[in-house]
């Protein structure tokens, strides 16, 4: 049997540093019978890993060149596509942000079905527990707490200026030592009074990652409010203790219809007891029609990570939604990242008797037989 060949594409979008494989995992991959070609990396957005980091195990091909790779080799990135219109012929592993009715999903979905190419989602690949065998949540609620903690501690300063944009942190504890200076100022600017900060799905991977960034900026265990599934249940949204926050940050995990947690009829009913004044959605399901923050449905980016929201002031109140939070951290996120894939990527050679695949695809083409029948193209059309 041939052996399998990963083309890791360079990403585009803006400030994504990240890299689905990390040199050490390419070198994994080769040593156990792959092959492997790194497209260069762009000067923008560079990535994080050095192109010489991998030459020692990989073939480096040029950036952007996958469209021309041979059929049978696997396309493998992070972030979603640029948006162009001709159809994808190869198999393609990343995430595509199509399954859950996001705005585009037919064009996305449509351009595999029209070049007769198949997608594995990184969302959806799952082990026998359902539970997702890689994922960023950790590193995004890990950044997502980080710059919530900054946007508190700067309005506290700058009550009339949105935070300023931000750059991706070498390591992470060149980010917390940052995070904890600015939260220390804030705090002494704030009558000594720490913010009291609600996180909801404190249980899941993202969750853990935003309440260690708290514990690690020096913010006390008492000032933290821990919910999961539990505290949401007990009673509908939306909820007082968000308006009684001075920091919401939403770590969930949205599949299906659920109540609003919070909103911004809400926060007017009782704008004396309001102390919310930061929102950062993790979750990021700002075009998904079950959103549980409305307010929260423009995407934000580094270099403008925040929104203010209009009629809001003394707190002034602004959110936080970027899609790709762990690129703050691109070097510890994709290392971690990649190394739990590799198990997978290894099955890949049997993928049609590996569990993790076998359900992608089915989910794949369960997505596919969705499309309107507009969109309902084959390879031979």
């Amino acid at each position: 049997m041939a052996p399998v060949t990963l083309h890791l594409r360079a990403e585009t979008k803006p400030l994504e540093h990240r890299s689905a494989l990390s040199p050490d995992v390419v070198q994994k991959l080769v040593e156990n019978g792959f092959k492997v070609n790194v497209e260069k990396s762009p000067k923008n957005p560079k990535r994080i890993f050095e192109d010489a980091d991998y030459e020692p195990y990989a073939t480096l091909v040029d950036e952007f060149s996958w469209p021309q790779a041979p059929e049978d080799h696997l396309i493998i990135g992070l972030k979603e596509l640029p948006e162009e219109d001709f159809p994808l012929k190869h198999t393609h592993i990343q995430f595509a942000h199509c399954y859950k009715g996001q705005a585009g999903w037919e064009q996305v979905l449509g351009r595999f079905a029209a070049g007769g190419g198949t997608l594995y989602d990184m969302e959806f690949l799952e082990d026998e527990n359902r539970r997702r065998v890689a994922a960023f949540g950790y590193h995004a609620g890990y950044a997502g707490a980080a710059l919530a903690l900054e946007n508190w501690a700067w309005q506290i300063q700058h009550a009339e200026t949105p935070l300023p944009g931000k750059k991706p942190y070498n390591t992470q504890s060149d980010l917390v030592k940052e995070v904890k200076s600015d939260v220390s100022t804030g705090v002494a600017r704030n009558d000594g009074k720490a913010p009291q900060i609600l996180i909801i799905g404190a249980l899941g991977r993202c969750g853990r990652g935003a309440i260690d960034l708290c514990l690690a900026a020096g913010i006390p265990e008492s000032n933290l409010l821990r919910w999961d599934l539990a505290e949401t249940s007990a009673k509908a949204g939306p909820y007082p203790e968000i308006r009684q926050a001075d920091i919401f940050i939403n770590c969930i995990y949205l599949d299906k219809p659920i109540p609003k947690f919070v909103t911004e009829d809400f926060l007017k009913e009782d704008p004396g007891n309001r102390k919310l004044s930061v929102v950062c959605d993790v979750s990021c399901d700002t075009t998904n029609p079950h959103n549980p923050i409305p307010f929260c449905n423009k995407a934000t980016y580094f270099d403008k990570p925040t929104i203010a929201v209009e009629g809001f002031t003394n707190p002034p109140l602004s959110y936080i939604t970027i899609d790709h939070l762990p690129s703050l951290l691109p070097r510890e996120a994709s290392e971690a990242f990649s190394n739990a894939l590799l198990p997978s990527l290894l099955e890949f050679s049997n993928a049609e008797n590996a569990p993790v695949w076998q359900e992608a695809r089915k989910l794949f083409e369960k997505k596919l037989a969705t499309l309107p029948q507009s969109q309902e193209h084959t390879k031979s059309s």
